[in-house]
């Protein structure tokens, strides 16, 4: 069985790592930096940057940052926010990036995925997608979650899996930052539809909510970042509760 994994989730605007709830209301979480070395430290399995307001403000990831929180880390790093062609994926590469996170530009631009892909293997495309619950179905959201779209998001995850996703990082904009848990009922619902990694996102609010994901909606991973950047949950003894509940953790 393979190992599931822990991601802390650096939500980054202006410099300073941020976090709202529902994707609004976001207050300071810190330096994302400084964050970045902590997880590293405490046995995080990868860590995640999002540029939240690059694509909504349309300019690229701060690359500066991007260089300064890779020297500070030996997990491996996922970036997004911004990435609109081959040159942006290439850069970020270049600057220390494990792997790239695409979301609204994939879904404006549906075969960057393929090229992405072709380019630098499917490992290295992370497909990230935000959804919110509208009239009893789950709809794609763009823009940092501004932007509803009519694409229904099981349909269009598995569109991205065909076309090269390496694997998927799913938001629930209705549990974000609310400390409820996890939709377990969706990921579960997208997880048996797809063969690449699942990863979960928003919602986490215990220990508990982690070991609930694993088990109901047998995730890859599960990614958080307020319970990890004001000190509620640590990693190390997250790992542990896993352990202890029969979940395999690195």
């Amino acid at each position: 069985m393979l190992a599931k994994r822990i991601i802390p989730c650096l939500d980054v605007k202006d410099g300073r790592t941020v976090k709202g709830v529902n994707f609004v209301d976001l207050r300071d979480a810190g330096d994302p930096v400084e964050l970045a070395w902590q997880y590293s430290e405490q046995g995080a399995d990868e860590l995640v940057f999002l540029d939240i307001t690059a694509t909504y403000e349309g300019r690229k990831t701060t690359i500066e940052l991007v260089k300064a929180v890779a020297r500070q880390v030996n997990i491996p790093f996922t970036i997004g926010g911004g990435i609109n062609e081959l040159r942006d994926a290439e850069v970020l590469l270049n600057s220390g990036a494990d792997k790239i996170s695409i979301n609204s530009a994939a879904v404006r631009n549906p075969s960057l995925i393929d090229q992405l892909a072709k380019a630098f293997g499917r490992q290295f495309v992370v497909v990230a997608v935000d959804t919110r619950l509208v009239d009893g179905q789950n709809f794609v959201h763009l823009r940092g979650g501004r932007d509803k779209t009519e694409i229904q998001t099981e349909n269009w995850i598995k569109e991205a899996e065909e076309r090269g996703a390496g694997e998927i990082l799913l938001t629930s904009m209705d549990h974000d930052g609310t400390k409820n848990g996890f939709d377990s009922a969706l990921l579960k619902r997208v997880n048996d539809r797809i063969q690449i990694p699942l990863i979960a996102s928003g919602g986490a609010g215990s220990q508990q909510h982690f070991v609930d994901v694993f088990q109901q909606a047998n995730v890859d991973a599960a990614l958080a970042a307020s319970v990890f950047h004001y000190g509620e949950i640590l990693v190390p003894e997250l790992k542990d509760t896993l352990r202890k509940n029969g979940i395999v953790v690195r």
